[in-house]
């Protein structure tokens, strides 16, 4: 039984996405909700329409991975906050707030603050230099095998972790709101999600994200403004009336010595990160992870050329940074509309159906049971959006990083590449749903920063001195990503999260709850060293090609352009 709950807490800590802020209860299947499953049918009849015009124009590799690079930078910056704009975060991050007030914003900060990384340290370099995944450019001036099987195993790993989360988070929404059964709802997300990949690749996959985007700001904003409305659209009320609602709660609850000081802890720092090494792992690990992300860093490529990518992460950080805004007057909301309404607590004084339930309820307080459907179709259109570009991802690592390159060292036909790009599709579908199914008893409370860690230690050092350290080698990039990777991986096992929390040890190896500021300095450190000490012919030919890689990299002369459809 130990061994059966280490793997599924590691398989969860490790999640490359914002996350649930606490672990969540059990769920309770609830009676059908009709509204929800009319307004979610409607989402997917006109997703699925899409998807057969795409597939009709879904041709080539490039057609598939990439929509042949015809995307505008508006319509990516949308489809980019469409992929990171999840559920969890939507859920978590308001249901972070609702707990611990201001201290949760430092979700919501993190992640922000990695975006201008990528627009003014990657957005461009990427698109000169890469063509279908971030192994193209991270591989660029190096020996192809060992850096594209690197990086397509950190995809595969990060994809198939979130996979797992997602197939599990959509079973039990769709328990909790819809009423309808746990294996139902996993093997609905998976089917459909094969269908937009399959057959419409990325051009369906985008307009999927955008739709879904547009539905999540919309239903965001319509809650935003009608919690508001409630407190005369002055945030000094709804603070005030936050601060007095959080007292009662501690006065109720009789587990704080001083209830007006628990009331008042909201509208400070303290109740999430609580020493400064902590702090400074989680910021990190939100900032750095954000620009390791591969099925973020694919989008680069679905735009004609540098100008629209760097538009692109301008809309995408305007976006994601508006949603965080709402997802912040939403949390402040719930403290005063929902936990102060019996209706909306158990016996114990917990919000029913869970800790992330907070904004979900809020819906339902300010719309009614028509805007409770609403949010949840919603929240099961963003599972579904998000494991689709997932999945593209891990298609696109097997087939054109693997596949293509290191198996058939670039003599693969565009036809042979998207063969296996929809044989790994179906793959990852079928295997997304038995884990979903097998998974579906696991309740690990997981850790925003351990997810990001992952990616911040492997992907984002390997990365960034590709990019910009001329000395750089090979060896220095395949080696020192993996040991980064490897890094954040242990200490994640060694942390509080899974050492104490799940196997039950009284003291955990690792003190911290994110190994970010550990793991990600390895990556680094590893990175340089073993590349000033690699005297190979290979790093002599590294170092060489710098000079032409930048040219590229600035100018995008020769940088592989849109397909004329």
């Amino acid at each position: 039984m130990r061994r059966a709950s280490f793997v599924g807490a590691v398989l969860l800590a490790l999640l490359p996405s914002a996350a649930f802020a606490h672990a969540t209860a059990p769920t309770v299947q609830q009676p059908t909700n009709w509204v929800a499953i009319s307004l979610f049918l409607g989402f997917v009849a006109l997703t699925l329409a899409i998807t057969k015009r795409a597939a009709a124009r879904t041709k080539t590799a490039s057609d598939f991975y990439t929509a042949g690079g015809g995307i505008s930078g508006f319509q990516n910056g949308l489809a980019m906050a469409g992929d990171y704009m999840s559920a969890a975060s939507f859920l978590g991050i308001s249901a972070q707030i609702f707990k611990d007030g201001y201290d949760g914003l430092i979700y919501s900060t993190g992640f922000l603050v990695g975006w201008p990384i990528l627009l003014f340290l990657m957005a461009e370099r990427l698109r000169n230099l890469g063509k279908y995944t971030f192994a193209d450019v991270a591989s660029y001036r190096f020996a192809q095998a060992p850096v594209r099987c690197f990086a397509a195993i950190s995809t595969l790993l990060v994809v198939s972790f979130y996979l797992i989360a997602q197939m599990v988070g959509a079973g039990q929404l769709i328990k909790l709101l819809f009423g309808l059964p746990y294996s139902y709802a996993v093997v609905i997300v998976g089917g459909l999600m094969m269908l937009y990949v399959l057959f419409g690749g990325m051009r369906a996959t985008t307009w999927v994200q955008i739709i879904k985007a547009v539905m999540l700001l919309g239903g965001a904003t319509f809650m935003a403004l009608m919690v508001m409305a409630q407190f005369g659209f002055s945030l000094e009320t709804m603070f005030a009336r936050a601060v007095a609602a959080k007292t009662a709660m501690a006065a109720s609850a009789g587990d704080a010595p001083d209830v007006a000081k628990a009331g008042r802890s909201i509208m400070g720092p303290g109740n999430v990160i609580k020493d400064p090494i902590s702090a400074i792992s989680f910021g990190l690990a939100l900032m750095l992870g954000t620009a390791g992300l591969p099925h973020i860093l694919m989008r680069f490529f679905t735009v004609p050329d540098a100008r629209q990518a760097r538009k692109s992460v301008l809309w995408a950080t305007t976006w994601i940074g508006y949603f965080y805004v709402l997802t912040f007057i939403i949390g402040f909301g719930a403290i005063v509309l929902v936990g102060t309404r019996p209706d909306y607590l158990d016996a114990t004084g917990a919000l029913r159906g869970g800790g992330n339930m907070a904004a979900l309820h809020l819906a339902h307080a300010i719309g009614g049971n028509a805007f409770l459907g609403f949010i949840s179709a919603v929240a099961f259109a963003t599972i579904l959006a998000v494991v689709a570009g997932l999945t593209l991802s891990a298609a696109s690592a097997v087939s054109h990083d693997l596949y293509a390159t290191v198996i058939r060292k670039g003599a693969a036909t565009s036809a042979e590449e998207l063969r296996v790009s929809r044989l790994t599709t179906l793959t990852m579908g079928v295997l997304a749903v038995l884990l979903g199914l097998v998974f579906e008893k696991q309740n690990v409370a997981f850790m925003v920063s351990l997810a990001f860690a992952l990616a911040a230690s492997g992907n984002f050092p390997v990365l960034i001195l590709s990019l910009l350290w001329s000395d750089c080698t090979t060896k220095g990039a395949a080696i020192g990503g993996t040991i980064g990777l490897l890094t954040a991986f242990v200490l994640t096992v060694l942390s509080p999260a899974i050492w104490v929390t799940v196997l039950g040890y009284k003291e955990a190896i690792f003190p911290y709850s994110s190994p970010a500021l550990f793991s990600v300095t390895a990556g680094f450190v590893s990175i340089w060293l073993i590349s000033l000490l690699d005297r190979s012919p290979r790093a002599a030919v590294d170092r060489e090609g710098y000079a032409a890689q930048r040219v590229r990299a600035e100018t995008g002369v020769g940088a592989h352009g849109a397909t004329d459809h």
